[in-house]
């Protein structure tokens, strides 16, 4: 039987075998259980936020990072703003030093987080590992082994200490080591010499004659290639990421790039960085970036962004307001209704997402950053697609509606197995601009209550729908035939709406209808429930059955 050995083996003593892959997704404001690995774990989180609990210690997770985990590690994760996506990687190390023997121990003692830039590598290598998954022809099989060796390849090439001398054995060649340590500390040539041990009128020959450049020419250069990283990949503001490489500040950081380069920072992102082409709701061709940042995202579906674990900047706090998610949107920078080009340009986005085809909505923002229009009245599948397509979260946006198909079909099948008979009907009613009664069609409430295997619409509701109205206004004497088998009565925001709502509640015409009269109608909060974004579709997965009797 294979033994574990207690002692740490060399790199080129193991082999390495893919056990599986897969992609979790922990909805927001839950905590695992906590697990115990078996083996090798790679947790490769893509989207969200929240916390990687290990036994000592409490790791703050955040999107683009991954953690090795060796065989018999304990863990959970805690999510508690936005829904958390991570690839799981799992395989098996075996010594082949003498005789095949199990491995267990650190592969990189003493390291959990593993570094690497770009982190899209590491994100293709798993998706790459996920879609070849279900292939079981040996050939195959084996050619997704070496893909897995090749994410192995990359992850140690980045994290893996090298035991090379350096060559040749020369003080002031081990300056040059230091400072491609320390380039974001402040260093002097001075400080340089004292640290070869060399005098400063020796110290730039052998420098130059070892890099063909001056010792501060080199620094600055070594600097700016690590700015050209932060540029391209993070979403920091130009005064942190010249921080970050250590320029004393944007200004001077700015002008010797463009002396380095020829170029601006900010034209230097522009012109390098990865980009999509997307066609938006309204037909512009618009190139984005690869994977955005900064996003602000002005429309009411701000659920459906949260649910693919990715949270805006900014947005609109109208549309935040008394939501089930408004615990999560904490720190959302407000751009105002209508839409506020200045309060936008603020926040010095790198994508704008707009639920509006108006025309002079889009040219008032898009010269601010790429800009794309959003239909926030499609279906929660072709939104939670589209934004995937858009977002870097294809694998995400498909993992979240194969789940959330998963539990609204198991919900309505219970619901029709306890209370509910086939063939019965819904509406939901809203008075809104005073005293103007409308009933839902497709948009809010009723795009969970009209869901594959729910209840149906009456006649008059089946024609909005049919009319692809997401909503229309109600005659309240006809209330009678637009209500159905149940009637969700969803309370307004104003309060000439309230009045309008309590005087109906209290006419003989309500309390005559028969889901009145069965006890069958509902109250709820508009400002709350009468929204069809993907976290609020989420929730009355809970709500409806309690309401509905099945709970």
């Amino acid at each position: 039987m294979l033994q574990t050995l207690p002692v740490t083996a060399p790199l080129r003593s193991l082999l390495f075998q893919l056990t599986d892959a897969e992609l979790h997704i922990q909805p927001a404001g839950s905590c695992s259980k906590t697990l115990t690995t078996r083996f090798y774990s790679l947790l490769i989180f893509t989207g969200g936020s929240g916390q990687l609990i290990l036994r000592d210690q409490t790791i703050t997770l955040s999107t683009d990072t991954c953690y090795l985990l060796s065989p018999g590690t304990s863990y959970s994760t805690d999510n508690q703003e936005t829904t958390l996506y991570y690839y799981l990687i799992t395989f098996t190390a075996i010594n082949n030093a003498e005789f095949p023997e199990y491995y267990s121990e650190e592969l990189l003692p003493g390291r959990q987080e593993l570094i690497v830039h770009p982190f899209t590598r590491v994100i293709r290598h798993a998706e790459e590992l996920l879609m070849s998954k279900k292939n079981a022809d040996d050939v195959q099989f084996f050619k997704r082994q070496l893909k897995f060796q090749e994410l192995l390849l990359l992850l140690f090439e980045h994290n893996y200490p090298s035991e090379q001398v350096p060559s040749p054995a020369d003080s002031v060649e081990k300056t040059i080591q230091y400072m491609q340590d320390h380039y974001t500390e402040s260093i002097t040539v001075k400080q340089l010499a004292e640290l070869a041990g060399v005098t400063l009128w020796q110290y730039t020959p052998i420098f130059q004659k070892l890099t063909g450049k001056r010792p501060l020419d080199y620094l600055t250069e070594l600097r700016i290639n690590h700015s050209k990283r932060f540029l391209l990949e993070s979403s920091e503001p130009l005064r942190e990421i010249a921080r970050l490489v250590g320029f004393s500040d944007e200004y001077y950081f700015s002008r010797r790039f463009r002396q380095k380069t020829g170029i601006t920072p900010g034209q230097y992102a522009h012109q390098q960085g990865r980009k999509l082409t997307v066609k938006d709701w309204t037909g512009h061709e618009v190139d984005i970036p690869e994977r955005p940042k900064r996003i602000v995202y002005h429309g009411e579906t701000l659920g459906d962004l949260l649910a693919l674990g990715i949270k805006p900047i900014g947005g609109d706090e109208v549309f935040a307001w008394n939501r089930v998610y408004k615990h999560r949107l904490k720190k959302l920078s407000n751009v105002g209704f209508p839409l506020d080009p200045k309060l936008t340009a603020s926040l010095n986005p790198d994508l704008i997402i707009i639920a509006n085809s108006d025309d002079k909505a889009y040219r008032a923002v898009v010269d601010i950053a790429p800009t794309l229009t959003f239909d926030s009245f499609a279906s929660l599948e072709h939104r939670m697609r589209t934004l995937g397509s858009w977002l870097g979260k294809q694998h995400e946006a498909e993992a979240w509606l194969d789940s959330f198909a998963a539990k609204n079909a198991a919900m309505w099948q219970q619901l029709y197995m306890n209370t509910l008979r086939p063939g019965e009907t819904a509406s939901a009613l809203i008075y809104d601009h005073g005293n103007h009664l409308y009933a839902m069609g497709m948009s809010g409430l009723s795009t969970a209550l009209y869901a594959p295997n729910g209840l149906q619409p009456t006649d008059e509701i089946k024609a909005i729908l049919e009319g692809e109205l997401g909503f229309a206004e109600v005659d309240p004497a006809r209330l009678p035939s637009y209500a159905g088998d149940h009637i969700f009565m969803l309370i307004p925001e104003r309060q000439d709406s309230r009045v309008a709502m309590e005087k109906l509640l209290d006419s003989s015409l309500w309390k005559n209808i028969p889901a009145v009269r069965k006890g069958q109608a509902y109250l709820l909060d508009g400002s709350k429930w009468n929204y069809g974004d993907a976290l609020t579709r989420e929730k009355l997965l809970t709500l409806l059955p309690k309401l509905l009797g099945g709970g």
